[in-house]
């Protein structure tokens, strides 16, 4: 009956393609309507709703006949219409007849979207001393960056954000790559910020991880490593990062960069590498440092700026340290640390020690601390699967697609430190996810810590992946095509800026726009969105439109990139050409 259904509205379309030109009025009627080809979406529409409001009940789970079966009489009914339908879910049904797409129900107005581009000058003036060098003010350059940034789809360069605002490119590009306008400075106000805004003294979570993007191998800091977006080996620049979240009001939550610091390989500080380091702007006094000692370097200086924080959430490349968990630990602060699947754990106390020497036995006298008790390590995955830990589902806070109502399994564990005879007592935390996958996480909560906390706690580093989509897909930092330390710093800096605006505006919006709480019992749910940072720059873009170029100003820059691109291959013909004279002299 369905195939042929959609048979008949295929007929329809064929029949409406055939008939000649129609008169107005009976392009204005039903039929002529349905016969119009293009408006075959909106008979797709009305056939899908339809059958979402009445759905066919079936007396037999399968959905086809046995095959010489008899047929049983079935009396005919009549299918209630949309008015008629009275089930729990009516307001939610009601939102498709349009009364939930009044934006002032939202909180929403015009005023909110024209008051953006003075709400984006404010920020920048509060944050121009930042840009102030010892012989000019480089601050003009940072509303036009940051605009840029955000209003922009693509293509985040310096010469199309230069374009936006017309001013040239190679202005832009001094002010990023060359000028040396105060970084920290300005990571320290933000965070300062964020620990003076009302409503977030309490509930910060810090969240701690790494991304790599693809760069040429001249780039400050590239290198053949690990790259998580591609899932392999490739030439990359890798960035450490520390992201803060507040999920202290459900319908406010809040997250953003704070921190971030460029991972250079121990390669880049030999002889060889001397001069590219030059050349790339790394600062000489600069040391290696480990991916784990950058990340807890910034921790340090977050709590030392006092942006408010409870916890640490680190994946497994930081929390298999035990190291970096016992700096946090001794920090005063809560960890909930990933840890891979093989990570050692002991469901009993150990007793650490160094054994005596057996009697009568020849060899040496032992060194190496041991377990004196017998007690026997596990790999976290055999405990997730041993009979005696006990699972339970958590509800730990509504989401885009409903509940996170994921089991958890929680246990007490010791694990152990290089050259201590002291065993360290941790939980065990472990969550299955769908697909029987689970992951698995240590934590220095008290003892008397609930499930509900710790998976909680456990579920904070889904923000950090937040924080890093906004910053790559919405305000351009993947989009980066600087190739000197000072202006990855500096881009970093920025959309830094960019992304706690965005956070701070919607923040401000939720709190002196409130939604109609009506809308949550009209949808059935227990929590309404909030702004998304896509949101945020479509309402900038409406109220301060990008210009769009005059067909003179279009044909100049043409005319400029032709020129600009034969000016780069006229120079790389210049730097081949030895090369090509020592190839012409090689005889065949």
């Amino acid at each position: 009956m369905r195939t042929r259904s959609w048979l008949i509205i295929l007929l329809l379309v064929w029949i409406g393609q055939c008939i000649p030109g129609l008169s107005p009025v009976q392009q204005a009627s039903c039929c002529a309507i349905w016969l119009r080809p293009e408006n075959l979406t909106a008979l797709v529409v009305a056939e899908a709703r339809r059958r979402a409001l009445n759905p066919r009940v079936r007396s037999h789970p399968c959905a086809r006949r046995r095959v010489g079966a008899r047929k049983s009489f079935r009396r005919s009914r009549v299918l209630p219409t949309w008015k008629e339908q009275k089930t729990p879910a009516e307001g939610a049904r009601e939102a498709w007849n349009g009364n939930a797409f009044d934006p002032q129900r939202w909180g929403l107005t015009p005023e909110l979207s024209e008051a953006l581009p003075d709400r984006l000058r404010g920020t920048c003036a509060l944050y121009a001393p930042c840009f102030q060098t010892k012989t000019r003010n480089t601050s003009v350059y940072a509303y036009p960056y940051l605009s840029g940034l955000l209003r922009l789809a693509c293509e985040r360069n310096y010469t199309a954000i230069g374009r936006t605002a017309s001013i040239a490119g190679e202005n832009i590009q001094h002010f990023m790559s060359n000028s040396p306008w105060r970084i920290d400075e300005l990571l320290e106000q933000v965070q300062k910020e964020i620990g003076a805004t009302p409503g977030l003294e309490q509930g910060g979570v810090l969240l701690l991880d790494e991304s790599a993007d693809e760069a040429g191998k001249k780039k400050a800091g590239a290198g053949r490593q690990r790259n998580g977006r591609l899932n392999r080996v490739a030439m990359s620049q890798v960035g450490v990062f520390l992201a803060y979240a507040n999920l202290t009001h459900p319908g406010k939550p809040l997250w953003t960069w704070v921190d971030g610091e460029l991972y250079l390989q121990e390669h880049w500080f030999t002889l060889e590498m001397a001069d590219l380091r030059e050349k790339a702007g790394i600062p000489a006094d600069l040391k290696f440092e480990s991916k784990i000692e950058k990340g807890w370097k910034m921790i340090q200086r977050a709590q030392s700026r006092g942006l408010p924080f409870e916890a640490v959430a680190f994946d497994d490349l930081y929390g298999r340290s035990t190291w970096l968990r016992d700096k946090v630990n001794g920090a005063g602060k809560l960890y909930m640390a990933d840890v891979p699947c093989n990570t050692q754990v002991y469901l009993e106390k150990p007793v650490l020690g160094v054994p005596e020497r057996r009697p009568g036995s020849s060899g040496p006298k032992p060194k190496r601390i041991q377990v004196l008790n017998g007690i026997k390590p596990f790999a976290v995955r055999q405990v997730a699967r041993r009979a005696d830990t006990h699972w339970s589902r958590v509800q730990v806070r509504p989401v885009e697609r409903g509940v996170l109502n994921d089991p958890f399994a929680v246990r007490r564990v010791w694990t152990r430190r290089e050259g201590e005879t002291e065993p360290v007592a941790e939980w065990l935390v472990i969550r299955r996810e769908a697909g029987d996958r689970y992951n698995y996480s240590l934590s220095n909560a008290s003892a008397d810590t609930s499930r509900e906390r710790l998976a909680w706690l456990k579920c904070q580093r889904y923000f950090v992946e937040r924080a890093n989509q906004d910053s790559k897909s919405e305000v351009g930092w993947d989009e980066l095509r600087a190739r000197k330390y000072r202006g990855w710093k500096h881009h970093l800096a920025l959309v830094i800026l960019a992304t706690w605006f965005v956070a701070q505006t919607k923040w401000a919006w939720a709190q002196e726009n409130v939604p109609d709480p009506t809308l949550a019992q009209q949808f059935a749910v227990q929590t309404l969105p909030s702004l998304s940072t896509a949101n945020i720059r479509l309402l900038l873009r409406a109220a301060d439109p990008l210009p769009q170029p005059t067909p003179r100003q279009a044909i100049e820059l043409a005319t400029g990139n032709l020129v600009n691109r034969t000016r780069s291959r006229a120079s790389r013909l210049k730097r081949q050409k030895p090369t090509l004279n020592q190839a012409a002299n090689v005889p065949p």
